[in-house]
């Protein structure tokens, strides 16, 4: 005859590993949407300096009104969960499954990678500069790059304080043994932000997971962000645990996250992404016959214009459309700016057209 071995369940619950949120520390948290679903933000257009007139009526020159653009932000990201904890099944398994812990746990293992996940993405597909590489960075070469998005940013006059280096555990593996790092920096020991490991030129330094850092199979090296540029609004953060509501007996778990993240227009250059050549779009190209304006990005997913200046990925004015489509120019001189967006592949650079002029 068979030797039936005895078997059991353990009380306790064997979860996984999770990060806490990596990207809410770093995030600017100066707009309020409370009431709203969208704000606008105003960016004023400064004017450059002329020389100064000692003579005449018009000494400092002839005044303009003061222009400005309106960077768009709407909340769109509404999504929620809901289970059961029957209590008889729960009293049948130890009571294993307590509701207080499951909560926590959804928060840990699915709300917060969902959150952080979406974010980056936005980062890096509204950088003010998106760096396509001709080759993956090395452990001879990560240093440099980063080096490259650090001093591009200065020279935008970002601020080199509360900035954030966001960057896939790999290209991290590579910058803790780079020859060229060891001696610079000491990671570890300037920690400031939560999941940070050390600083670079300045910047936390903060590794996650590769895909963390992905778009599909398009792969992210690392992303600089200065805390003035991005936000991360969560209107609502809700989760809620019921005993016994009506036609359940047990606990009915709820929860619903009404977030999104931004990149402010007028702060755009304190991003940075570093991304391969091959997985960002191509950059839009400009047809123009008679008053009609024709935009391609060759298989794009959809291709943002704007008409009066402004950056289109920002702009409240944006005029949608897709690749090859017509758009109908305003009478008098016009100048367009495009961006084409893909669902597999990163943001494109933003292309500004040649003035033309509709009679």
């Amino acid at each position: 005859m068979a030797i039936n071995l005895a078997e059991k369940y353990e009380q306790q619950l064997a979860e996984g590993f999770a990060l806490a949120s990596v990207v809410d520390g770093a995030t600017n948290k100066d707009y309020n949407w409370d009431g709203v679903r969208a704000i606008n933000v105003y960016s004023p257009v400064y004017q450059d300096l002329t020389d100064y007139q000692r003579e005449g009526m018009s000494r400092y020159g002839t005044p303009k009104e003061l222009q400005d653009t309106v960077n768009h932000m709407e909340i769109t990201r509404d999504r929620a969960f809901t289970m059961t904890i029957d209590k008889g099944n729960n009293k049948e398994q130890k009571m294993a499954k307590a509701a207080g812990k499951i909560l926590r746990g959804e928060m840990k293992f699915k709300v917060v990678p969902e959150m952080d996940k979406y974010a980056l993405g936005r980062y890096i597909d509204y950088a003010g500069k998106i760096d396509a590489l001709a080759a993956a960075p090395t452990t001879e070469t990560i240093v440099e790059k980063l080096s490259d998005g650090m001093v591009y940013m200065s020279n935008k006059n970002v601020p080199a304080e509360n900035r954030t280096v966001f960057i896939g555990w790999t290209y991290f593996g590579m910058l803790r043994i780079s020859k060229q790092f060891i001696g610079i920096d000491a990671l570890g020991t300037k920690a400031l932000v939560r999941g940070s490991l050390g600083t670079f030129m300045g910047a936390q330094v903060i590794p996650v997971p590769d895909e963390y850092l992905k778009k599909g199979t398009s792969q992210c090296y690392f992303l600089i962000a200065a805390k003035e540029a991005i936000v991360q609004p969560k209107k609502i953060n809700d989760m809620k645990l019921h005993s016994d509501p009506p036609g359940i007996n047990g606990s009915l778990l709820e929860g619903r996250f009404l977030y999104d993240a931004f990149v402010i227009g007028a702060k755009v250059d304190g991003v940075y992404a570093a991304v391969a050549a091959s997985t960002q779009q191509a950059t839009p190209t400009f047809g123009f016959s008679s008053s009609t304006l024709t935009v391609t990005s060759t298989g794009a997913t959809e291709v943002l214009v704007t008409l009066d200046g402004s950056d289109p990925r920002f702009s409240k004015n944006v005029i949608r459309t897709t690749s090859g489509g017509t758009i109908t120019l305003p009478s008098g001189k016009t100048t367009a700016k495009a961006v084409a967006l893909d669902d597999a592949l990163f943001t494109s650079a933003v292309a500004t057209d040649t003035e033309r002029t509709v009679a």
